[in-house]
Protein backbone atom coordinates (compact mmCIF):
# COMPACT_ATOMS: atom_id res chain seq x y z
CA UNK A 1 0.00 0.00 0.00
CA UNK A 2 1.34 3.34 -1.11
CA UNK A 3 1.60 6.32 1.52
CA UNK A 4 -1.16 8.26 -0.24
CA UNK A 5 -3.08 4.82 0.28
CA UNK A 6 -2.55 4.74 3.63
CA UNK A 7 -3.47 8.45 4.14
CA UNK A 8 -6.92 8.31 2.58
CA UNK A 9 -8.88 6.79 5.17
CA UNK A 10 -8.24 9.41 7.53
CA UNK A 11 -8.49 12.60 5.52
CA UNK A 12 -11.66 13.19 7.30
CA UNK A 13 -10.55 13.31 10.72
CA UNK A 14 -7.65 16.34 9.69
CA UNK A 15 -8.85 19.39 11.58
CA UNK A 16 -7.44 22.92 10.65
CA UNK A 17 -6.52 24.61 13.80
CA UNK A 18 -8.73 27.73 15.03
CA UNK A 19 -8.32 30.73 17.02
CA UNK A 20 -8.88 28.61 20.54
CA UNK A 21 -7.16 25.49 19.70
CA UNK A 22 -4.15 24.77 21.45
CA UNK A 23 -1.48 23.30 19.45
CA UNK A 24 1.00 21.21 21.65
CA UNK A 25 4.34 21.25 19.47
CA UNK A 26 7.07 22.19 21.95
CA UNK A 27 7.00 19.41 23.92
CA UNK A 28 5.24 15.65 24.69
CA UNK A 29 2.43 16.28 27.08
CA UNK A 30 3.42 13.49 29.11
CA UNK A 31 6.84 13.70 29.08
CA UNK A 32 9.88 15.71 28.16
CA UNK A 33 10.32 14.69 24.52
CA UNK A 34 10.56 17.21 22.26
CA UNK A 35 11.55 18.15 18.22
CA UNK A 36 15.15 17.53 19.85
CA UNK A 37 14.27 14.07 20.84
CA UNK A 38 15.86 11.34 18.58
CA UNK A 39 12.40 10.66 17.12
CA UNK A 40 10.77 14.19 17.17
CA UNK A 41 7.56 15.16 18.41
CA UNK A 42 4.48 13.93 17.02
CA UNK A 43 1.72 16.61 16.79
CA UNK A 44 -1.96 15.08 16.53
CA UNK A 45 -3.27 16.31 13.75
CA UNK A 46 -7.40 16.16 14.98
CA UNK A 47 -6.21 17.66 18.56
CA UNK A 48 -2.88 19.04 18.27
CA UNK A 49 -1.76 17.30 21.30
CA UNK A 50 2.42 16.56 20.81
CA UNK A 51 3.48 13.14 21.86
CA UNK A 52 6.85 11.55 22.05
CA UNK A 53 7.72 8.61 20.64
CA UNK A 54 6.39 6.32 23.60
CA UNK A 55 3.29 7.95 24.15
CA UNK A 56 1.72 8.35 20.18
CA UNK A 57 0.91 4.73 20.07
CA UNK A 58 -1.33 5.03 23.05
CA UNK A 59 -2.67 8.11 21.65
CA UNK A 60 -3.21 6.44 18.63
CA UNK A 61 -5.27 3.27 20.14
CA UNK A 62 -7.56 5.55 22.55
CA UNK A 63 -8.70 8.12 19.84
CA UNK A 64 -8.11 6.14 16.50
CA UNK A 65 -6.23 9.78 15.45
CA UNK A 66 -3.77 8.35 12.71
CA UNK A 67 -2.25 11.64 11.05
CA UNK A 68 0.48 13.36 12.99
CA UNK A 69 3.06 15.86 12.21
CA UNK A 70 6.44 14.79 13.01
CA UNK A 71 8.92 17.71 14.28
CA UNK A 72 12.48 17.12 14.38
CA UNK A 73 15.00 19.38 14.72
CA UNK A 74 18.89 17.90 14.43
CA UNK A 75 21.61 20.66 15.93
CA UNK A 76 24.57 20.73 13.44
CA UNK A 77 27.81 21.64 14.53
CA UNK A 78 29.27 25.22 13.28
CA UNK A 79 32.54 25.10 12.27
CA UNK A 80 35.30 25.76 14.49
CA UNK A 81 36.38 28.69 13.07
CA UNK A 82 32.63 30.36 13.45
CA UNK A 83 32.67 29.70 16.91
CA UNK A 84 34.92 30.07 19.96
CA UNK A 85 38.29 30.29 17.97
CA UNK A 86 37.70 33.53 16.38
CA UNK A 87 35.62 35.35 19.32
CA UNK A 88 38.01 38.26 20.56
CA UNK A 89 38.90 38.03 24.61
CA UNK A 90 36.71 40.18 27.29
CA UNK A 91 38.40 42.70 29.04
CA UNK A 92 35.21 44.06 30.14
CA UNK A 93 32.33 43.81 31.99
CA UNK A 94 30.12 45.28 29.43
CA UNK A 95 27.66 44.43 26.58
CA UNK A 96 28.39 45.72 23.12
CA UNK A 97 31.40 47.62 23.26
CA UNK A 98 35.11 46.82 22.16
CA UNK A 99 36.61 44.34 25.21
CA UNK A 100 32.73 43.32 26.29
CA UNK A 101 30.32 40.61 25.86
CA UNK A 102 29.10 40.61 22.00
CA UNK A 103 25.43 39.80 22.02
CA UNK A 104 25.80 39.49 17.76
CA UNK A 105 28.06 36.18 17.81
CA UNK A 106 27.08 33.48 16.52
CA UNK A 107 25.60 30.46 18.17
CA UNK A 108 27.69 26.91 18.39
CA UNK A 109 24.71 25.11 17.01
CA UNK A 110 22.37 25.43 14.18
CA UNK A 111 19.41 23.51 13.78
CA UNK A 112 18.12 21.20 10.46
CA UNK A 113 14.27 20.97 11.03
CA UNK A 114 13.14 17.94 9.00
CA UNK A 115 9.17 17.26 9.24
CA UNK A 116 7.32 15.16 7.97
CA UNK A 117 3.59 13.29 8.40
CA UNK A 118 3.56 9.86 10.10
CA UNK A 119 0.44 7.43 10.18
CA UNK A 120 -0.30 4.84 12.19
CA UNK A 121 -0.16 2.71 13.35
CA UNK A 122 3.18 1.83 10.44
CA UNK A 123 4.41 4.70 11.43
CA UNK A 124 4.49 5.44 7.18
CA UNK A 125 6.07 8.08 6.48
CA UNK A 126 5.25 11.12 3.82
CA UNK A 127 8.37 13.58 4.03
CA UNK A 128 7.37 17.35 3.79
CA UNK A 129 7.00 19.33 1.57
CA UNK A 130 4.89 17.52 -0.30
CA UNK A 131 1.61 19.40 -2.65
CA UNK A 132 0.02 16.15 -3.32
CA UNK A 133 -1.36 15.96 -0.19
CA UNK A 134 -4.84 16.88 0.50
CA UNK A 135 -5.32 20.39 0.62
CA UNK A 136 -7.24 20.22 4.07
CA UNK A 137 -3.76 18.47 5.33
CA UNK A 138 -1.62 21.51 3.88
CA UNK A 139 -3.97 23.76 5.79
CA UNK A 140 -3.94 21.84 8.82
CA UNK A 141 0.37 21.89 8.37
CA UNK A 142 0.79 25.31 7.44
CA UNK A 143 -1.51 26.51 10.39
CA UNK A 144 0.15 23.92 13.15
CA UNK A 145 3.66 25.23 11.65
CA UNK A 146 3.16 29.32 11.83
CA UNK A 147 1.05 29.18 15.03
CA UNK A 148 2.48 30.15 18.26
CA UNK A 149 2.83 26.51 20.82
CA UNK A 150 0.53 26.61 23.61
CA UNK A 151 3.10 26.52 26.20
CA UNK A 152 4.05 29.73 25.09
CA UNK A 153 0.62 31.18 24.68
CA UNK A 154 0.22 30.23 28.38
CA UNK A 155 3.55 31.97 29.26
CA UNK A 156 2.33 35.31 27.50
CA UNK A 157 -1.25 35.17 29.40
CA UNK A 158 0.60 34.51 32.87
CA UNK A 159 2.20 38.10 31.88
CA UNK A 160 -0.51 40.04 30.17
CA UNK A 161 -0.72 43.04 31.96
CA UNK A 162 2.66 43.16 33.40
CA UNK A 163 5.85 44.29 32.65
CA UNK A 164 9.07 42.74 34.43
CA UNK A 165 6.27 40.65 36.07
CA UNK A 166 5.08 43.09 37.44
CA UNK A 167 1.11 44.07 37.27
CA UNK A 168 1.16 47.72 34.79
CA UNK A 169 -0.76 50.73 35.99
CA UNK A 170 -3.50 52.58 34.79
CA UNK A 171 -1.66 55.69 33.26
CA UNK A 172 -2.72 58.62 35.18
CA UNK A 173 -2.87 60.49 31.90
CA UNK A 174 -5.42 58.31 30.33
CA UNK A 175 -8.71 59.69 31.36
CA UNK A 176 -8.21 63.09 30.60
CA UNK A 177 -5.86 62.78 27.47
CA UNK A 178 -5.40 65.68 25.64
CA UNK A 179 -5.69 64.88 21.85
CA UNK A 180 -5.62 67.23 19.24
CA UNK A 181 -8.11 67.72 16.63
CA UNK A 182 -5.48 68.05 13.69
CA UNK A 183 -7.44 65.88 11.20
CA UNK A 184 -4.90 62.96 11.38
CA UNK A 185 -5.82 59.96 10.42
CA UNK A 186 -4.44 56.34 10.37
CA UNK A 187 -4.50 53.28 8.15
CA UNK A 188 -4.91 49.83 9.21
CA UNK A 189 -1.31 49.20 8.02
CA UNK A 190 1.31 50.23 5.85
CA UNK A 191 2.84 52.39 8.80
CA UNK A 192 6.39 53.99 8.44
CA UNK A 193 8.68 56.20 10.75
CA UNK A 194 7.73 59.92 10.31
CA UNK A 195 11.71 60.71 10.99
CA UNK A 196 13.29 57.70 9.04
CA UNK A 197 12.28 54.39 7.23
CA UNK A 198 11.71 52.06 9.91
CA UNK A 199 8.63 50.04 9.22
CA UNK A 200 8.77 47.93 12.43
CA UNK A 201 8.70 49.10 16.47
CA UNK A 202 6.63 52.18 15.29
CA UNK A 203 5.02 54.01 17.88
CA UNK A 204 1.85 55.74 17.32
CA UNK A 205 1.46 59.50 19.58
CA UNK A 206 -1.92 59.48 21.28
CA UNK A 207 -2.11 63.00 21.22
CA UNK A 208 -0.95 64.50 17.83
CA UNK A 209 -1.14 60.46 15.87
CA UNK A 210 2.92 61.08 15.00
CA UNK A 211 4.02 57.95 13.93
CA UNK A 212 7.82 57.45 15.15
CA UNK A 213 10.34 54.51 15.77
CA UNK A 214 10.99 53.10 19.45
CA UNK A 215 14.00 53.13 21.20
CA UNK A 216 17.35 51.38 20.12
CA UNK A 217 18.06 48.19 21.99
CA UNK A 218 21.51 47.85 23.56
CA UNK A 219 22.39 45.01 20.59
CA UNK A 220 22.29 47.76 18.11
CA UNK A 221 18.49 46.36 17.08
CA UNK A 222 15.24 48.37 17.65
CA UNK A 223 14.51 51.94 16.34
CA UNK A 224 16.12 55.17 16.26
CA UNK A 225 15.10 56.87 19.61
CA UNK A 226 12.87 58.94 17.51
CA UNK A 227 9.33 58.90 19.66
CA UNK A 228 11.40 59.46 22.85
CA UNK A 229 13.13 61.99 21.23
CA UNK A 230 9.62 63.67 20.18
CA UNK A 231 8.11 63.33 23.88
CA UNK A 232 11.35 65.33 25.20
CA UNK A 233 10.44 68.20 22.42
CA UNK A 234 6.48 68.41 22.64
CA UNK A 235 6.13 66.54 26.11
CA UNK A 236 3.20 64.13 24.63
CA UNK A 237 3.01 61.30 27.16
CA UNK A 238 1.47 58.40 25.85
CA UNK A 239 2.02 56.48 23.28
CA UNK A 240 0.32 52.80 21.59
CA UNK A 241 2.39 50.09 19.77
CA UNK A 242 1.75 49.71 16.21
CA UNK A 243 1.34 46.21 15.25
CA UNK A 244 0.32 45.13 18.86
CA UNK A 245 -3.47 46.87 18.69
CA UNK A 246 -6.09 44.04 18.57
CA UNK A 247 -9.99 44.06 20.48
CA UNK A 248 -7.80 42.87 23.57
CA UNK A 249 -5.68 45.91 23.75
CA UNK A 250 -2.49 46.74 22.71
CA UNK A 251 1.26 47.44 24.50
CA UNK A 252 1.07 51.19 25.90
CA UNK A 253 4.01 53.08 27.00
CA UNK A 254 3.97 56.37 29.25
CA UNK A 255 7.17 58.47 28.70
CA UNK A 256 6.18 60.81 31.40
CA UNK A 257 6.17 57.96 34.14
CA UNK A 258 8.86 56.21 31.95
CA UNK A 259 6.86 52.73 32.35
CA UNK A 260 4.50 50.66 30.28
CA UNK A 261 0.78 51.41 31.31
CA UNK A 262 -3.15 50.40 31.20
CA UNK A 263 -4.97 52.62 29.07
CA UNK A 264 -8.83 51.83 29.58
CA UNK A 265 -10.04 54.40 27.20
CA UNK A 266 -7.58 53.21 24.47
CA UNK A 267 -10.29 51.89 22.18
CA UNK A 268 -11.56 55.81 22.29
CA UNK A 269 -8.36 57.52 22.05
CA UNK A 270 -7.45 55.05 18.97
CA UNK A 271 -10.92 55.88 17.35
CA UNK A 272 -9.80 59.41 17.32
CA UNK A 273 -7.45 58.72 14.47
CA UNK A 274 -9.94 56.61 12.68
CA UNK A 275 -8.79 53.17 14.32
CA UNK A 276 -11.28 50.29 14.77
CA UNK A 277 -9.58 48.02 17.43
CA UNK A 278 -11.89 45.45 16.58
CA UNK A 279 -10.89 45.42 13.17
CA UNK A 280 -7.14 45.39 13.85
CA UNK A 281 -4.67 42.18 13.71
CA UNK A 282 -1.41 41.92 15.61
CA UNK A 283 1.69 42.07 13.22
CA UNK A 284 4.38 43.18 15.87
CA UNK A 285 5.76 41.52 19.29
CA UNK A 286 4.93 42.73 22.02
CA UNK A 287 7.36 43.80 24.38
CA UNK A 288 6.79 40.68 26.51
CA UNK A 289 7.52 38.81 23.45
CA UNK A 290 10.08 40.64 22.98
CA UNK A 291 11.62 40.45 26.80
CA UNK A 292 10.94 36.55 26.61
CA UNK A 293 12.90 35.74 23.41
CA UNK A 294 15.86 38.35 25.09
CA UNK A 295 15.63 36.25 28.07
CA UNK A 296 15.92 33.36 26.40
CA UNK A 297 18.56 33.95 23.98
CA UNK A 298 20.85 35.76 26.50
CA UNK A 299 23.78 34.06 27.81
CA UNK A 300 22.45 33.19 31.32
CA UNK A 301 19.82 30.95 30.06
CA UNK A 302 22.27 28.62 27.58
CA UNK A 303 24.22 28.19 30.57
CA UNK A 304 21.52 27.25 32.61
CA UNK A 305 20.14 24.94 30.00
CA UNK A 306 23.70 23.68 29.04
CA UNK A 307 24.00 24.94 25.47
CA UNK A 308 26.59 23.30 23.29
CA UNK A 309 27.73 20.63 26.03
CA UNK A 310 28.32 17.28 25.31
CA UNK A 311 26.36 15.37 27.96
CA UNK A 312 26.21 11.86 28.11
CA UNK A 313 22.02 11.79 27.93
CA UNK A 314 20.41 9.24 30.80
CA UNK A 315 16.76 8.30 30.30
CA UNK A 316 14.47 6.15 32.14
CA UNK A 317 12.69 5.73 35.92
CA UNK A 318 15.14 6.75 38.41
CA UNK A 319 17.13 9.08 35.69
CA UNK A 320 15.04 11.81 34.04
CA UNK A 321 14.30 14.51 36.14
CA UNK A 322 12.35 18.01 35.66
CA UNK A 323 13.25 20.11 32.86
CA UNK A 324 14.93 23.63 34.89
CA UNK A 325 12.99 26.38 34.20
CA UNK A 326 15.85 28.63 35.30
CA UNK A 327 14.41 29.00 39.32
CA UNK A 328 13.22 25.27 39.63
CA UNK A 329 16.43 23.53 40.69
CA UNK A 330 15.66 23.52 44.21
CA UNK A 331 12.26 21.77 43.63
CA UNK A 332 14.01 19.21 40.75
CA UNK A 333 16.33 18.08 43.64
CA UNK A 334 13.36 17.81 46.38
CA UNK A 335 11.64 15.47 43.92
CA UNK A 336 14.51 13.19 42.79
CA UNK A 337 14.89 12.69 46.86
CA UNK A 338 11.70 11.83 47.03
CA UNK A 339 11.56 9.45 44.52
CA UNK A 340 14.42 7.57 45.54
CA UNK A 341 12.00 6.14 48.25
CA UNK A 342 11.02 2.80 47.33
CA UNK A 343 7.51 3.59 48.12
CA UNK A 344 7.68 6.96 45.89
CA UNK A 345 8.74 4.48 42.91
CA UNK A 346 5.96 2.36 43.14
CA UNK A 347 3.17 4.67 43.32
CA UNK A 348 4.66 5.95 40.50
CA UNK A 349 6.72 4.52 38.18
CA UNK A 350 4.56 2.13 36.67
CA UNK A 351 2.87 4.67 34.78
CA UNK A 352 0.88 2.76 32.46
CA UNK A 353 -2.77 3.01 34.49
CA UNK A 354 -1.99 6.69 34.66
CA UNK A 355 -1.53 7.17 31.35
CA UNK A 356 -4.16 5.23 30.09
CA UNK A 357 -6.51 7.37 32.12
CA UNK A 358 -5.37 11.02 31.35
Amino acid sequence: MSAMDALKPYVHKIRIPVQNDKIYKDECVFSFDSPLSPDGLYVCLNTFLGFGRDFVELHHKKTGNAVFLNLKRIAREMPQSDCEETKPKITKLAIGIEGGFDVNSQPKQQFDEINSVVILPQFTVIPLPNPDLPEQLLQSISMVLSSDAAFRLEELQALAGTWDGEKRIVSKYANDLKQLDNGVKIPPKGWKCEKCDKRDNLWLNLTDGTILCGRKYFDGTGGNNHASEYYAETKYPLAVKLGTITADGADVYSYDEDDMVEDPLLAKHLAHFGINVKQMEKTDKSMIELEIDLNKGLGEWSIIQEEGSQLKPLYGAGYTGLSNLGNSCYLNSVMQVMFSIPDFQNRYFPPDKIFESA
